[in-house]
């Protein structure tokens, strides 16, 4: 008569243990973005505190729409190809970003930048620019 192993004894209780942690995890990530995504939208800002980039990655959150002051154009950035440390809070790539069109009409790069929010999918036709909650046409 043999004793059963402890694997077949143990392994589901494990497999359980070490999924709840990651799921927590992904469900602070997706609460952390939807609040500054309402933060964004309601007032305009501030931007701060946001989540880290590694955050808003891990709960599917691939883009940051971002808006240029002075053209009213709205772009989306990718952020799974930012070359920044994943912990490296959203709020902090505002002062890179930089308007194209912006830039080759003044000859300089050309920083005048407002972050909108954080987005799943790119801005297109089906998928049109956010747009603030109180009143903006």
């Amino acid at each position: 008569m043999g004793t059963k192993s402890r694997e077949y004894l143990f392994a589901t209780t494990v497999r359980v243990l070490v999924e709840r942690p990651r799921d927590a995890r992904k469900d602070a990530d997706g609460l952390a973005c939807q609040a500054w995504n309402a933060r964004m939208l309601a007032f305009q800002g501030p931007a701060q505190p946001s989540p880290a980039l590694g955050d808003a990655l891990n709960v599917g959150y691939r883009y940051l729409e971002v808006k240029c002051l002075g053209c009213d154009t709205h772009q989306t950035v990718a952020l799974d190809i930012v070359r920044r440390p994943k912990a490296t809070p959203v709020h902090e790539l505002e002062r890179y970003m930089r308007c194209r069109q912006c830039s080759e009409l003044q000859g300089r790069p050309f920083k005048r930048s407002h972050l909108v929010a954080l987005r799943m999918n790119k801005i297109s036709a089906s998928n049109p620019p956010t747009t603030w909650w109180p009143g903006e046409r």
